[in-house]
């Protein structure tokens, strides 16, 4: 799990790359996701099931600000690998600086915008009825902290693409230890209840930040910290928002989704049936962490190589990223098939005196979250090539190719589906609309992978 330098992406066989690419790129993603799973099972024991659902109406507003830093960090980060490549550091360093300045821009005028629309926003995502106070406290405060969690995930990309992929899971572990540490102490021990939830969120934004912040001004990266490369250089910009919109683009996507589903499930169940979506949301993020680790380590190999002009190496990268998270994809998938109603009682209170309407939604969610959490991870074995492959386009700087695959199951399948099939299946119109829009998805980004692949990396 060592680090490799910049230079070893082009020399080093393409497996041992990706395991140590792959291998911490998991393990923080694994925390991170646990992070977000053991939080979703603390609020819910500790404050209740309808807490959950009001955390999965505030996470898709919160994250798509602190996506902006996401989409930046992988744009920027697919310029700096490329340009290290070709061996071109003032670029990568202007590069960086541009990120910096862009994303504290961007973010901060979206944090004005979002407190500013509060009482808006929060019911047009699901916060309806019993949801909405709760909601609203929890964005409220979260909202103060994105800022900063958009920095975060925009310097986590900049770090892997030096090559330095054990540093960018200690980014990730450090908020994800923090907030459950938080949880624990704000929630369980003071009784701070959702306010506790939301504050131990904002302060491990913070802590990571202060990780990053501690990366860039030490010895361990090749990208300086330097004031003279912050002022906005439109034609690197015009670079970076070109390729990040593909990561932006996708979660614009995945915030709609959210949007779509809480209202759509809320008209079906009810704030119960919220909850359901609320635990498979969480397994969405959780149980596919392997798949993603190994997609973010394909990232910069592929880019690196790309830009040195090693073909061979960029379609051995592909072949190789396909195969190992196929294997991975798969093997989540069995523990999901087998499990459904175990990981479903994780995240319910069994706490004494509970009302009536608690039980009764702990009980909907019980006997419905099942049935639901196998349709929904029905296609997962085959969804690696569509991953990777929208990915290869991202990591070479194909923009527009990039964004249209990306865009392909969430947007072009899922989005009309769910649209759709509720009118005539109820509630399994929702989950099945996720299985097909996988396969379908898969389809076409394999005949467009393939076509790539045998028109550009030759020679």
């Amino acid at each position: 799990m060592a680090n490799v330098s910049a230079e070893q992406l082009g020399t080093e066989s393409i497996s041992s790359l990706l395991i140590k690419q792959a291998l911490p790129a998991s393990i923080g993603i694994l925390v991170m996701s646990l992070n977000v799973l053991v939080d979703s099972i603390f609020v819910g024991n500790w404050i209740g099931s309808i807490a959950i659902a009001a955390i999965n109406v505030v996470l898709p507003i919160s994250f798509f600000i602190g996506a902006l830093g996401m989409a930046i960090g992988i744009g920027g980060a697919s310029i700096i690998s490329r340009a290290l490549g070709a061996n071109n550091k003032e670029k990568a360093l202007r590069t960086f600086g541009n990120q910096i300045s862009f994303t504290i821009l961007i973010t901060v005028i979206m944090v004005v915008l979002g407190l500013t629309f509060v009482d808006t926003l929060i019911p047009a995502f699901g916060g309806k009825g019993s949801i909405f106070e709760l909601a609203k406290i929890y964005y409220v405060i979260v909202l103060y902290g994105v800022p900063f969690l958009a920095l975060n995930m925009m310097g986590n990309n900049v770090i892997r693409s030096e090559g330095k992929p054990k540093f960018a899971m200690i980014a990730m572990i450090i908020p994800s230890v923090g907030n459950l540490i938080l949880d624990y102490i704000l929630i369980n021990v003071m009784d701070y209840g959702m306010e506790g939830a939301a504050w131990a969120t904002t302060i491990s934004y913070l802590l990571c930040f202060l990780y990053i912040f501690y990366f860039f001004l030490s010895d361990f990266s090749e990208l300086k910290l330097n004031p003279k490369y912050l002022p906005i250089n439109f034609s690197i910009l015009k670079e970076i928002s070109s390729l990040g919109g593909v990561t932006l683009a996708r979660q614009a996507v995945v915030s709609v989704i959210y949007l779509l589903m809480n209202n759509i499930l809320f008209d079906l169940g009810g704030e119960a049936m919220v909850a359901v979506y609320a635990i498979i949301g969480r397994m969405l993020m959780f149980a596919l962490f392997p798949v993603f680790g190994v997609t973010q380590g394909f990232l910069p190999i592929a880019g690196f190589n790309y830009g040195a002009q090693k073909y061979d190496r960029v379609k051995e990268s592909i072949y190789t990223a396909i195969k190992f998270a196929a294997i991975l994809a798969t093997i989540v998938f069995a523990g999901l098939m087998i499990f459904p109603a175990e990981i479903a009682g994780l995240f319910l209170s069994h706490k004494p005196g509970m009302s009536e309407f608690e039980l009764a939604t702990n009980a909907f969610v019980l006997e419905n979250t099942p049935s639901a959490m196998r349709w929904v991870f029905a296609a997962t074995p085959i969804i690696a090539l569509q991953l990777i492959g929208a990915a290869y386009f991202q990591a070479i700087g194909k923009a527009v190719p990039a964004l249209l695959l990306t865009l392909c199951r969430q947007g072009f399948f899922f989005i009309p589906l769910i649209l759709i099939l509720p009118n005539y299946l109820g509630e399994l119109g929702v989950w099945i609309s996720f299985p097909i829009a996988d396969v379908l998805a898969t389809i076409v980004t394999g005949y467009f992978l393939r076509k790539e692949i045998n028109r550009t990396l030759v020679g």
